[in-house]
């Protein structure tokens, strides 16, 4: 089968593996869309991951892919062939071959987390991880697109759970990258009164303002900060200059709210500027009981024409031409890019 493989920081290909055999408690899934995800992805590339280690290259890409199973394990109940599934992964590769995340393969696996829970056996040492509890099956009136946008629409809203962003909070964004849009996109939706997003690009401030946020920034723009005090900021890029110079805008108990992944072990934080009482939130990596239960909402609103992937992907591309969609995500041209097997 076809994988997308980083042989090496900054050199990725196309390379032939085994496909996987499905154990009792696993979904095979036939891969058919997955999305790149900007700033993961594009870390794992370059080689500035956090955990993983220069010595774990060459490793499959990918953790936002979607697909219809074509075969499940004796014991799997909670899917059967021909759904259409989310998350598929794979986490183990022949002799040489290490995981990051391994979605982009033609073929990848779904544990049925709630047929392992019912058994007692929804732990690692039963090969059962934090990330098949989101491996879940599409609702089949939601379109293909739509299901891949989910991966990370559904990091999002588990995003805000964690953060507690209240309507009346006066709400600022840093990154106007997917994560950045979806935050404006969904605080609107959610009936966020004061919505602001800063961006380096013109077509991603125009592209908030098209999204419902109140008003969008240069970074070097004087406005973000007569604007007024804000109750909550978000870093949805994950730079710790960002983090220092929001100390200085937050309101006295706020919150700066870091999203992006911090690609640095440690940094150095300046809090003089800002009031004696804030709170700094550092929210990593998904919290999976959240994103799961965003799935109903999200399908509810995709169902009422009021999310579409369309609004998202800018660009596509066929497996074979993967380097072209990096290429491209690094150009800043892209706001969504999916990648079509």
């Amino acid at each position: 089968m076809r994988a997308v493989v980083v042989t090496e920081p900054n050199l990725v290909e196309i390379r032939d593996l085994k496909k996987p055999t499905p154990g009792p408690y696993q979904a095979l899934v036939k891969t058919d869309i997955c999305a790149m995800c900007n700033s993961t992805d594009a870390k794992v590339v370059s080689g500035h991951f956090p955990g993983i280690g220069q010595d774990q290259y060459p490793l499959v890409l990918g953790h936002e892919a979607t697909g219809i199973v074509e075969a499940v394990g004796e014991k799997v109940t909670s899917f059967k062939v021909g759904d259409r599934l989310l998350s598929g992964m794979l986490f183990e590769f022949e002799p040489g071959y290490s995981s990051g995340w391994g979605g982009f393969c033609d073929y990848t696996l779904a544990n049925d987390f709630d047929a392992m829970k019912a058994a007692g056996i929804a732990d690692e040492a039963h090969g059962c991880f934090e990330s098949n509890e989101v491996q879940n099956v599409v609702p089949s009136d939601i379109g293909a697109d739509e299901a891949a946008l989910l991966c990370t629409w559904r990091e999002v809203m588990g995003g805000i759970d964690v953060f507690n962003i209240k309507p009346t909070d006066r709400v600022l964004i840093y990154g106007g990258g997917p994560v950045g849009m979806s935050f404006v996109k969904f605080g609107k939706l959610l009936g966020w009164d004061w919505i602001g997003l800063v961006d380096v690009l013109e077509w991603k401030r125009i592209k908030a303002v098209e999204f419902g946020a109140t008003a969008a920034f240069a970074p070097d723009d004087p406005a973000i900060e007569v604007a007024g005090k804000y109750d909550v900021i978000i870093d949805a890029v994950g730079k710790p200059g960002i983090i220092n110079h929001a100390v200085s805008m937050i309101k006295m108990e706020g919150k700066i709210c870091v999203y992006g992944v911090l690609a640095e072990d440690s940094f150095l934080f300046d809090k003089s500027s800002g009031p004696y009482n804030f709170n700094l939130m550092i929210h990593q990596w998904p919290t999976r009981k959240r994103e799961r239960a965003s799935m109903e909402p999200l399908c509810n609103w995709i169902r009422e024409g009021k999310l579409s992937a369309a609004e998202f992907v800018t660009h596509r591309f066929p497996v074979a031409d993967f380097n072209e969609a990096l290429d491209a995500v690094k150009s800043g041209r892209v706001l969504k890019c999916l990648v079509d097997f």
